[in-house]
């Protein structure tokens, strides 16, 4: 069988699978584990596998520049908006995190619904100055303008002064191993501080992000008390948010 050959099924089987085991894939070609392992460099320098201990995972589509993920999934990231916007209840203290989707919550949010928004994301502050009702907090730092928020010790300070109700986290992965994952250090690093300071963590996933893996770890599924989606999710992936008490919300 030719390399090429071979990584097309690696690839097949990964798309079936979830994820895939350097030795389970070296007993399957009759190869060993170096030459598998040197198959799944090539993929993740193509792009086409994210790598992890002993294997490896289905990367992320969720990776894309900003100007391009809005455009990805957009009913989907809609539908999943709106009901973590349903979650908010007047008077709470709500975290928002930057990204795509909860850009999309500010269109469905009651305009007269009396919050306080906490964001490190400057697209998420201006786009709540029409709400006259949403007291808006914003915490500056340096720009990563791959996703449009803040990073830096300051905002690591500021959030540490924060107690919030909800934090409405974005995420670029949710896989049943791996968890939560993003595709920065420092910004996994904020994501964590900022569920740190809330009493429920609720993460928002449209449908390229389930069984997909990024390189930086937020956190294991347990982080988060809610995941929002709008695709039914496969037994493997319910059963082990079930075990870590996650509860599954439908769109």
């Amino acid at each position: 069988m030719l390399a090429s050959q071979r990584k097309q099924q690696i690839l097949q089987i990964l798309a079936e699978e979830k994820q895939v085991l350097s030795s389970e894939l070296s007993q399957r070609f009759g190869l060993s584990e170096d030459s598998i392992r040197r198959d799944l460099r090539e993929l993740a320098a193509e792009g086409l596998l994210q790598r992890v201990h002993g294997g490896a995972l289905p990367v992320s589509a969720a990776l894309a520049p900003f100007d391009i993920r809005k455009n990805v999934q957009i009913r989907s990231k809609q539908a999943i908006a709106q009901k973590a916007v349903s979650l908010i209840q007047p008077g709470q203290v709500v975290l928002m995190d930057g990204g795509t989707t909860t850009e999309e919550m500010i269109t469905f949010l009651p305009p007269d619904l009396p919050i306080t928004v906490v964001t490190h994301s400057p697209s998420i502050a201006v786009g709540l100055v029409a709400h006259p009702s949403v007291e808006v907090i914003l915490i500056g730092g340096k720009l990563f303008k791959h996703s449009v928020v803040t990073m830096g010790a300051s905002v690591i300070e500021a959030i540490s002064r924060v107690n919030a109700d909800l934090f409405f986290m974005g995420v670029t992965g949710v896989h049943k191993t791996a968890g939560f994952t993003t595709g920065n250090y420092e910004e996994a690093g904020i994501k964590r501080a900022l569920s740190a300071r809330a009493a429920e963590t609720v993460v928002m996933a449209s449908q390229e992000k389930i069984n997909a893996a990024s390189p930086f770890a937020i956190g294991d599924l347990s982080l988060a008390g809610t995941l929002i989606v709008d695709t039914d999710l496969a037994p493997e992936m319910v059963a082990a948010l079930t075990r870590q008490q996650v509860a599954v919300i439908r769109a």
